[in-house]
């Protein structure tokens, strides 16, 4: 250990890459975006149809990741991707766009979340101040956040624990799924097509909350320097986790529905319902299991998270202490504690709802970018050395849907569409006012700062290889 280089470690295996991908997808959408789903599609059968066409087209998309991440194997994912397909003002704007709305709104999302499933079974019936549930969740942010800073591999372990809880929550609903339709209760199905919606805009926008329910395959990617042997475990943890999410997923809104039927559109809290139809106990348990779900994802979004500040850093579009990393854990503390602080500030507002809408369109769009760059790197960079080589008609299709769907946010949603864009293009004059060209006043205090946050966090840059 005397001789080791100050770089964040490789201590994320096959098993730990898993529980990742896993975590982040089941942690924000098996238990909350079915009802949405059934709503839009308008019948039983038509909201599994979404399902299943939705994990194959994020299966295409993972695939096209794996050739992004085996090709170009440094952290920061989609920030790394877009920075060598397009160049450095549409990354730095993505980066933009993630540091200010999409990390820190997904964690307050999630750690509120947490804190009502926490809440509610405690005072069920009562009144819960939210200044109450803003506390939990910024208490639960700030110490994933210390935990993510100390030990990055008891952090890897917990997440394994994490991913076995909400597998257990599951196996409950899918298994109390089978016992209902082995008992004959199969009516729900039999006119599962009735009620199907003719709107191509309400299918549209089905198809869009099935692939954000989907999202999170991506953040293996954003901690591939972190992964043993990238080139084989990146694309044999997407080849396991894709495939299971989508048979999870299509079995778990099978027992919803022969359960709840389209009761499902009147719950607010779909697997506590399904648990108190099929045994009333479990209607305790499972919003613990789910609370820990949430948990689970809200760990892997702050690790994988950090790494792309850590990354945006390190390529001079972020102040250059996020580029450091703790001279005994071996973790990017200044990043960690810096999307903290936006995180808690996040929590503030009352309603967070055009927010959200804004990080789904913008975050999709970003993705069909990375989706893309696997085509036109083919053509910038036919040269480049690919471990996996996707076929050409995948992301083909994946970008094609995807651009399509993003269409319908723009008439249904359009005050939404119009600030986000706007907030994207705020970052033009940040870029060439303060990034492309630092002015001098800043250059010569940005030093000065630098080294009192080595002081206080006990940080240095990374050494380089030999």
């Amino acid at each position: 250990m005397v001789n080791e280089k100050l770089r964040m470690r490789k201590q994320l295996g096959l098993l730990e890459g898993v529980a990742l991908i896993l975590g982040i997808i089941f942690g924000s959408g098996v238990f909350i975006s079915p009802k949405a789903v059934l709503e839009m599609t308008g019948s039983i059968w038509g909201s599994l149809t979404v399902w299943v066409a939705c994990g194959v087209l994020s299966t295409f998309g993972a695939l096209c990741y794996a050739e992004l991440g085996t090709a170009l194997v440094q952290s920061g994912g989609d920030y790394h991707y877009i920075t060598e397909a397009y160049g450095q003002l549409p990354a730095f704007l993505y980066l933009w766009d993630a540091i200010l709305i999409f990390v820190p709104t997904s964690n307050a999302i999630m750690a509120l979340t947490f804190a009502n499933n926490v809440l509610q079974p405690i005072f069920s019936g009562c009144f819960i101040n939210p200044v109450c549930r803003k506390l939990i969740a910024a208490s639960i942010i700030c110490l994933f956040t210390f935990i993510n800073s100390y030990d990055i591999k008891f952090t890897t372990r917990l997440q394994n624990l994490f991913t076995f809880t909400m597998l257990s929550a599951i196996v409950m609903v899918v298994g109390g799924g089978v016992v209902w339709l082995a008992e004959g209760n199969t009516q729900n199905f039999s006119h599962g097509w009735t009620g199907t919606t003719t709107s191509i805009s309400d299918w549209s926008i089905a198809f869009f909350l099935g692939i954000f329910s989907y999202s999170g395959w991506n953040y293996l990617n954003f901690m591939v320097e972190e992964l043993v042997d990238p080139y084989v475990n990146l694309s044999r943890a997407i080849y396991i986790s894709l495939p299971l999410v989508t048979i999870v997923y299509v079995m778990a809104n099978i027992s919803y529905l022969a359960v709840l039927g389209r009761d499902m559109l009147s719950t607010e809290a779909i697997a506590v319902d399904f648990a108190s139809k099929i045994a009333g106990w479990l209607s305790w348990i499972m919003p613990t299991l789910v609370a820990i779900a949430t948990l689970g994802g809200l760990s892997v979004n702050i690790m994988t998270s950090s790494r792309m500040c850590f990354a945006g850093a390190r390529n001079g579009h972020l102040p250059e202490i996020l580029a450091h990393i703790n001279i005994k854990c071996m973790s990017p503390v200044p990043s960690l504690i810096f999307l903290m602080l936006l995180s808690l500030l996040m929590l503030i507002p009352e309603n967070l709802t055009s927010l959200i809408t804004y990080c789904t369109v913008t975050e999709s769009f970003f993705t069909t970018l990375c989706c893309f760059a696997v085509i036109w790197l083919r053509y910038k960079r036919p040269n480049l050395h690919r471990p996996i080589k996707v076929q050409l008609w995948m992301p083909v299709i994946f970008v094609i849907t995807t651009a399509s769907l993003l269409i319908i946010p723009v008439v249904s949603e359009p005050i939404a569409v119009i600030s986000g864009s706007l907030i994207t293009l705020l970052g033009l004059p940040v870029y060439y006012t303060l990034v492309k060209k630092t002015p001098k006043r800043i250059a010569n205090l940005t030093p000065k700062l630098t080294r009192i946050c080595q002081l206080f966090f006990l940080v240095a840059a990374e050494e380089e290889d030999d």
